[in-house]
């Protein structure tokens, strides 16, 4: 993919952007021309290597932003870094996911409050600190779903609840 007028200079936040589909979105949306601020909790050292290899693509492209999504206070704060870094904000992306087996007659309120809080909860806030800025780009959220949505997986249930709704 080259890059071309619909993503050349737009800013585009990933959650979850420092692993697995996280990584190829920024890769693939960076080669488009996207400027991209990537967001992580903890994995630090991986977002890193990724944002230095994509500056290393083209100059000052990519920017980390750090953040516990679980902590809805901090979804304003992570969309205003988002939008500060370039004046704008175009695209928010969220992928950041929690997998776990959950089996029936052994979940926990702590397992409950993780995989609907990283799932559900989390993109609910990021979607509407990022509405504004959205707005006045006239830009979209997508949010990436899982087939397990219409497919419970079996000893998940709590994920597959989290993701359908």
């Amino acid at each position: 993919m080259e890059a071309n007028d619909s993503l050349s200079q737009r800013v585009v936040l990933i959650t979850g952007a420092a692993h697995r589909i996280g990584a190829r979105i920024a890769h693939t949306l960076h080669r488009a021309g996207a400027n991209l601020v990537l967001h992580y909790r903890s994995s630090k050292v991986s977002a890193d290597v990724i944002a230095q290899q994509l500056n290393g693509q083209r100059a000052n492209s990519v920017v980390l932003v750090q953040g516990d999504l679980h902590d809805t206070r901090r979804a304003p704060q992570i969309v205003g870094e988002a939008a500060a870094v370039w004046g704008r904000l175009d695209v928010l992306i969220n992928n950041a996911s929690t997998f776990h087996a959950t089996p029936m007659g052994s979940v926990t309120e702590e397992q409950w409050e993780d995989l609907l809080g990283t799932n559900l909860r989390a993109p609910f806030f990021l979607s509407q600190a990022a509405a504004p800025f959205l707005r006045s780009t006239q830009g979209c959220i997508v949010n990436i779903a899982d087939i397990h949505a219409d497919r419970p997986l079996k000893n998940y249930p709590v994920y597959s609840i989290a993701k359908a709704g």
